[in-house]
């Protein structure tokens, strides 16, 4: 009961987060947020009369019909939450006050950057607002390869498309197209940041004590065959994965072990597995 009362006070926070972006940054500049949202923006457009978050409820029914076999019920339950909430807070903020336009160019970094962030921490806590975000996580059981913000982006890219033609703006649509890249790269970064890692290739004619050190420091190694290009003479190669932190100490200990030791240090971008994220196919 904790854990799922932490769930929800984290997707109310990110809600608020998000409802308060929106009617702060989008819409007193008539930037699309994208999304379902941004298709409510269009009809609103034109009928004034139709709340955007009541349209956006509505057009987010045939997605939870669709998503209930592939999320499970508790998925659609926290993101049905999420959703209400949300565009509740969207038309009552609405209702209270009326932000003033600004620089678009600022409300398009600081917009950006603030739906991005409350995106990636309603999905972190097992919830969406519904429209693309929700497409998305069911498109990611289609197109593994592709981050969850790249899905958004190509999603949002349509319509921000369709909203150019509406609103008849170019400049809006393009300061639009800013923000959902900026959108797109916070929620990476939420929700992937906490699963980034770094990779070593480590090359050495003491990889026996070195394995020994890295296993001292609880990382997990894994010994590779090879073979000295020049040489011809055969090479162990330990490789091991760990978090940014520990770089230091596991060159400190390669130093100390062969002062020689040829290492290769790369970016992990996710990393799945014990001691690290969850390996399931509903990881995002």
């Amino acid at each position: 009961m904790l854990r799922l009362l932490k769930e929800y006070v984290i997707i109310t926070l990110g809600s608020a987060l998000y409802s308060f972006a929106f009617c702060c940054w989008y819409e007193p500049n008539n930037l699309s947020v994208g999304g379902f949202t941004g298709i409510s923006q269009i009809i609103n457009h034109y009928f004034p009369m139709i709340p955007i978050g009541t349209m956006s409820i509505i057009l987010n029914i045939p997605l939870f019909i669709i998503g209930v076999k592939l999320l499970g019920r508790h998925l659609l339950t926290s993101t049905l939450y999420c959703m209400i909430i949300s565009y509740f807070m969207i038309d009552a903020l609405n209702i209270i006050y009326t932000f003033p336009p600004s620089d678009p160019l600022l409300c398009a970094i600081f917009g950006g950057v603030m739906v991005g962030a409350s995106s990636g921490i309603m999905m972190l806590a097992g919830a969406t607002t519904g429209g693309s975000e929700l497409a998305a996580r069911l498109l990611k059981f289609r197109f593994r390869h592709l981050s969850i913000g790249r899905l958004m982006l190509v999603l949002d890219l349509i319509v921000i498309t369709a909203y150019t033609l509406s609103f008849h703006s170019l400049t809006n649509a393009l300061y639009g197209i800013i923000a959902l890249y900026i959108t797109s790269v916070a929620m990476d970064t939420v929700i992937y940041g906490s699963n980034s890692a770094k990779m070593a290739y480590i090359i050495s004619d003491h990889a026996k004590e070195i394995n020994k050190g890295l296993l001292e420091l609880d990382h997990g190694t894994t010994i590779l065959s090879g073979q000295g290009g020049y040489t011809g003479n055969p090479e162990k190669v330990l490789l091991c994965v760990f978090r940014s932190r520990d770089i230091a100490a596991i060159k400190q200990l390669v130093h100390d072990t062969d002062k020689d030791a040829f290492i290769i240090v790369c970016e992990a971008h996710e990393v799945l597995g014990e001691g690290f994220s969850s390996n399931s196919p509903s990881a995002l």
